[in-house]
C-alpha cells in the first residue's frame, strides 16, 4: 500500500463487497419481481447466478454484469485495480471473455480530483491486462467514494458454467484464499500488518481469467466467483441451485496470512454479520472446528476466487493444472445427495 493524501478506507463506512446489502434483503426483494419470460435470456436475476446471459446467435451469447463499491485499500490506483479485477470477475465465473467495459464513479466535490485520476487509472491497468476495452461510463457527485464497471463478455451459449449444476460425488476445488474483508476491516482500522495487507492485495488484484481458462479445459460442472456473500453465501446458492448438500474440508480451507488473527482481535466488518444472520442456519460446523474458522467462512471477499464443483475423476488433474497455471488452488469439499445440514464444515 503506497502512500497517500488521503487514506481512503477512512472516508467510507464499510470498504469493499463488506459494503453490500445484505443477502436476507436481497433476497426477500428479487424474489417480488416479475418479467415476462424471454427465451433468449439464458441465465437471469431469478437464477442467483454471478452474471446475466443473453442469447444472440446459435453460437453466440453475451455476458453482463455490473459491480461497484466504496475503497477497500487506502492506495487510490489499487483501489481502482481491485475494483476493476473485482468487476470482471463474475463474466469470468460463468466462462466467459469480457470485451467491453462501463466505468461507474460516485466522487465528493470536496475530494482531490487527482485522487479519482489515479483510481481510474489504476482500473484501467487491469482493464488492458485482460483485453477488455472501456468504452465509456457514468458519474455522480456522492459524499463516499464509490467505483466499478459495467461489464460485457462473450460465451459459447453450449459452454455456459452455471452455479447450478453441481452433481453428488463431484470434488469442490477453490482458488486464492478466505479473509480479504476482515483484513480490510483491519486495514480501516489502521491495525493490519504489512504482510496481511501484502497478501490481500495480491489477491484482490489477480484476474480470476487464467483460473476461468483453466476450468473450461477439465470437467467442471459448476462455477461460481466468491465475493460479498462470503465462501458459505455463494456455496449456499451452488447448493440449493443444484439441489445437493456440501461437504467442506476444514484443514484443507485456504486462509490468508493474519485473516484468523483479525477476528480474533474483532475486526468483523457488518457484512460478515450479514452473511452469518442469512446463511448460518445452512451451516453445521463439528465441534473441533475452531470458531474463528467458522466465522470466516461468512467473510465478505473482495475479488476473491473461484469455487468448482468438478467431476472427482479430474479434480487431482484441476488442482495441478490450475498451480503449474500459477494459480493458487485447493481440494475443500465434496458435493454429496441433498440431505441436512445443506453445508457441512468438518
Amino acid at each position: 500500500m503506497t502512500d497517500t493524501k488521503v487514506r481512503l478506507t477512512e472516508t467510507v463506512k464499510a470498504g469493499g463487497c463488506a459494503s453490500k446489502l445484505s443477502p436476507a434483503l436481497l433476497d426477500g426483494l428479487l424474489g417480488k419481481l416479475v418479467q415476462p419470460a424471454n427465451p433468449k435470456v439464458l441465465v437471469g436475476f431469478d437464477k442467483s447466478d454471478d452474471a446475466g446471459v443473453y442469447l444472440l446467435r446459435d453460437d453466440l451469447a453475451i455476458v453482463q454484469t455490473v459491480d461497484f463499491f466504496t475503497p477497500v485499500v487506502d492506495d487510490p490506483f489499487t483501489f481502482g485495480q481491485v475494483a476493476a479485477t473485482n468487476a470482471l470477475s463474475d463474466v469470468y465465473a460463468m466462462g466467459g471473455v469480457p470485451i467491453s467495459a462501463l466505468a461507474m464513479v460516485c466522487f465528493p466535490e470536496t475530494q482531490d480530483i487527482g485522487v479519482l485520476e489515479r483510481i481510474l487509472a489504476g482500473g484501467l491497468s487491469k482493464m488492458v491486462e485482460a483485453g477488455c476495452t472501456v468504452i465509456g461510463g457514468h458519474s455522480i457527485r456522492d459524499a463516499e467514494i464509490k467505483f466499478g464497471y459495467a461489464v460485457t463478455g462473450t460465451i459459447d451459449p453450449r459452454k455456459v458454467l452455471v452455479n447450478a449444476a453441481a452433481r453428488p460425488g463431484d470434488a469442490l476445488v477453490f482458488t486464492k484464499s478466505l479473509g480479504t474483508g476482515v483484513i480490510s476491516t483491519a486495514v480501516k482500522r489502521n491495525q493490519a500488518e504489512a504482510a496481511w495487507v501484502e497478501a490481500a492485495i495480491t489477491s484482490m488484484t489477480t484476474l480470476n481469467k487464467i483460473a476461468s481458462e483453466v476450468c473450461l479445459r477439465h470437467d467442471v460442472h459448476s462455477l461460481t466467483d466468491v465475493t460479498g456473500f462470503g465462501l458459505a453465501g455463494h456455496a449456499r446458492e451452488m447448493a440449493l441451485g443444484s439441489d445437493v448438500s456440501l461437504i467442506l474440508d476444514a484443514d484443507a480451507l485456504p486462509v490468508m496470512p493474519g485473516a484468523l488473527d483479525c477476528i480474533r482481535g474483532g475486526f468483523i466488518p457488518g457484512g460478515l454479520r450479514n452473511n452469518r444472520d442469512f446463511a448460518g442456519c445452512c451451516v453445521e460446523a463439528d465441534g473441533r472446528v475452531p470458531a474463528d474458522l467458522v466465522t470466516l467462512l461468512f467473510d465478505p471477499q473482495t475479488a476473491g476466487g473461484l469455487l468448482a464443483a468438478v467431476g472427482a475423476d479430474d479434480a487431482q488433474a484441476l488442482v495441478a493444472d490450475l498451480k503449474a497455471a500459477g494459480v493458487p488452488a485447493a481440494r475443500i469439499g465434496t458435493v454429496v445427495p441433498r440431505r441436512h445440514p445443506l453445508i457441512q464444515l468438518r
